[in-house]
């Protein structure tokens, strides 16, 4: 079983920065592709961005595309994403997420097989 943590959310005022990070724990997931999806109440939960195994290929949303960088630690098993030039409609609860193993879509939520609890942003204008 894999358990994920995330960490590093929290309030802060448009055009500000937030890294969040995700740590790992129980079976390895150095050898799954990662990702960050968002949510906020009402609407599904929404793809924010992918990194692959090694590191050396992710994809974006184009609403973050050159404001949010994945990158991953995979002797750490740690996650993060880093994000700058935050807006107000970036608020919500971030969710590190870990590849079920299967090809596939990365946007769609079907792809991934294991969720953290999440943690809030919020983005004040």
């Amino acid at each position: 079983q894999v358990q994920l943590v995330e960490s590093g959310g929290g309030l802060v005022q448009a055009g500000g920065s937030l890294r969040l990070s995700c740590l790992a724990s129980g079976r390895t997931v150095s050898n799954r592709p990662m990702g960050w999806f968002r949510q906020v109440p009402g609407k599904e939960r929404e793809f924010v961005t992918m990194i692959n195994v090694s590191g050396g290929s992710t994809v974006y949303a184009d609403s973050v595309q050159g404001r949010f960088t994945i990158s991953r630690d995979n002797a750490k098993n740690t996650l993060y994403l880093q994000m700058n030039s935050l807006k107000p409609e970036d608020t919500g609860v971030y969710y590190c997420t870990a590849g079920r193993g299967v090809a596939g879509d990365p946007t769609s939520y079907d792809y991934w097989g294991h969720w953290g609890q999440g943690t809030q942003v919020t983005v004040s204008s």
